[in-house]
């Protein structure tokens, strides 16, 4: 019995090691290198080439390596095995700390003073509004969205939700499904999005959308963070609303092609802000510690935790 890493664009030893030392009794084997095919019980994931994972004939279950668990039914040849997704504190609050920090840029006017000091201006805006003053929408109510709304409720922010399907969240304004849509965007000065990537949400950040976002606003007009997914935005929509002054400005972790093309001019416009994918950093120890609680529990016996339905895709 073995553990298949699977991954590219990390380092792979360095995964091996932590999750020999967290299983020593079981091998761990990487694609690339010999290994018997009937011996994988598990493997653990990040953007695995197209096709790699079949013909794994005693293959039990497949866990992702980062938060999104997209980048497993990208591949069309995926085994039918139970799936599970990261949740763990340590990635939720690091995103957390990346909603509120941007959340407060954008409040406290803090790219207007950068621009300031490059030219030595000493100016101010009295005018500038509390947090209570300001609305906070966020897409997506899992951990994240949730963890993110309690913390910004803390910092002041007038803070409400929309999901696919109806949430109940104590102290918490929700909306739901295309009918709850235009309502949140109503009332939203920033927007942030931690959907997950599906066939139904992706394009969902599109000029329709971004249209319906509140123009009348403390902020003189609404802002967007992604830090979701880059399938969930259309990037020539969100730069078409910048230059027409619809959009005052974005925060983008994640694009739709990944790293960013050098001739996108996301890089260079002066009201986006850019972020190497990296809101939530999936930290190797903590990841590779549940993955291997996860393992045990398997061979106990007891059920997955955090599983995912293929049908949602989430």
């Amino acid at each position: 019995m073995s553990l298949l890493l699977a991954m590219t664009g990390w380092h792979v030893e360095d995964w091996r090691a932590r999750f020999k030392a967290l299983l020593p009794e079981m091998p761990i084997v990487t694609l690339g290198e010999p290994f018997d095919r009937r011996s994988v019980h598990y493997v653990a994931s990040w953007k695995h080439p197209e096709g790699s994972l079949a013909g794994l004939p005693n293959l039990a279950a497949i866990f992702s390596l980062g938060a999104g668990v997209d980048h497993l039914f990208a591949d069309t040849r995926l085994p039918d095995v139970p799936i599970a997704r990261v949740v763990d504190p340590d990635l939720t609050t690091r995103m957390s700390e990346y909603i509120v920090l941007h959340c407060l840029i954008y409040l406290r006017q803090q790219r207007r003073y950068d621009r300031q000091q490059a030219g030595k201006s000493w100016d101010d805006d009295r005018n500038q509004p509390a947090a209570r003053s300001v609305r906070v929408g966020i897409m997506g109510l899992g951990e994240l969205g949730q963890d993110a709304a309690r913390k910004l409720k803390v910092m002041g922010f007038d803070v409400a939700g929309w999901s696919r399907s109806p949430k109940t969240i104590e102290g918490l304004a929700t909306f739901y499904a295309s009918d709850g849509m235009a309502a949140f965007l109503a009332r939203t000065d920033i927007l942030v999005s931690l959907l997950p990537l599906t066939p139904e949400t992706r394009g969902t950040i599109n000029a329709t959308l971004l249209a319906g976002l509140t123009q009348n606003g403390r902020l003189g007009g609404p802002f967007l963070i992604n830090a979701g997914r880059g399938g969930l935005q259309i990037e020539a929509d969100i730069l078409a609303a910048l230059d027409a002054g619809t959009l005052k400005g974005a925060t983008l972790d994640v694009f739709e092609t990944e790293p960013l093309l050098a001739e996108s001019r996301l890089w260079t416009h002066p009201a986006v802000t850019v972020t190497p994918h990296n809101a939530a950093m999936s930290e190797p120890e903590a990841i590779a510690t549940l993955i291997a609680a996860q393992i045990r529990r398997l061979e106990a016996g007891e059920p997955l935790e955090h599983g995912v339905d293929p049908a949602r895709g989430y």
